[in-house]
C-alpha cells in the first residue's frame, strides 16, 4: 500500500495448545507499516469449542493456581532435553499467551519470534483475586538466531485478557524498553497502556 506499508492477508487453522486437537480456522489481515512500529492486526477466527467449555478450563486452570498452598517458583522450562514436568505445563502455557504481545510487539516483516525457555518463574500471591507471575524468558529471534532476554509479569483473572508487563534487553544490544503494558488473550492481542513496573 503505497506510503503506508505492506498488508498481507492470511488463513489459517489453529489448535488447542495442551491437546493438539482443532481449534477452528482464522482469516486475519497484517499491516507492516513503514514506519517503525507494531503491525497492524485484524482476526477473525471461528472457534470448534464451545466457549463454555473453554470458560470452565480457564476456571480449572485458575483455581489451580489461585489455592496453590505455596507459591511455584521454577526455572529452566523445558530442560536442557526438552522435558517439561507436568505440574508445570499450566505455568508454561501461560508464559507461551504472554510473550505472545511481546512477540507481535517485536516483529517486523523481517524479523520473528518464538518461545525458547522460561528461565525463571514466580508467583506472587495476592490479597484480590487476580493470579500473578513473574517470568524471565528468552525468545528465539528469527532469521538472526539471537536469544533475546524478556522480564514479564503477567496478571489474569478468568473472564479478563491477560495483562502483560514487559522490558526486553537483547543480548550485545544494551536494554531495549517494552511498552509498558499489554493485554492479550487467545482471542488476540488489544493494546493497553500502563505504568512501567
Amino acid at each position: 500500500i503505497p506510503e503506508s506499508g505492506h498488508k498481507y492477508y492470511l488463513q489459517f487453522s489453529t489448535e488447542d495448545y495442551r491437546t493438539g486437537e482443532d481449534a477452528g480456522n482464522c482469516l486475519a489481515t497484517v499491516l507492516f507499516p513503514k514506519q517503525k512500529s507494531r503491525p497492524v492486526v485484524s482476526i477473525k477466527c471461528s472457534q470448534t469449542k464451545d466457549k463454555k467449555e473453554i470458560q470452565e478450563e480457564d476456571n480449572k486452570f485458575y483455581q489451580r493456581m489461585r489455592h496453590q498452598s505455596k507459591p511455584i517458583t521454577a526455572n529452566n522450562i523445558p530442560d536442557s532435553y526438552g522435558n517439561i514436568e507436568p505440574a508445570l505445563e499450566p505455568v508454561w502455557a501461560l508464559a507461551v499467551a504472554g510473550s505472545g504481545s511481546i512477540m507481535w510487539e517485536k516483529s517486523t516483516e523481517t524479523l520473528g519470534y518464538f518461545l525458547a525457555q522460561v528461565k525463571s518463574v514466580r508467583q506472587w500471591i495476592r490479597k484480590d483475586d487476580f493470579i500473578e507471575f513473574d517470568y524471565t524468558v528468552l525468545l528465539h529471534e528469527m532469521p538472526t538466531q539471537e536469544i533475546i532476554s524478556c522480564h514479564m509479569r503477567l496478571t489474569w483473572l478468568p473472564g479478563q485478557p491477560l495483562r502483560v508487563k514487559h522490558f526486553c534487553a537483547p543480548e550485545g544490544h544494551g536494554a531495549e524498553p517494552g511498552s509498558g503494558a499489554e493485554s492479550g488473550s487467545a482471542a488476540g492481542p488489544s493494546a493497553e497502556k500502563g505504568a512501567s513496573f
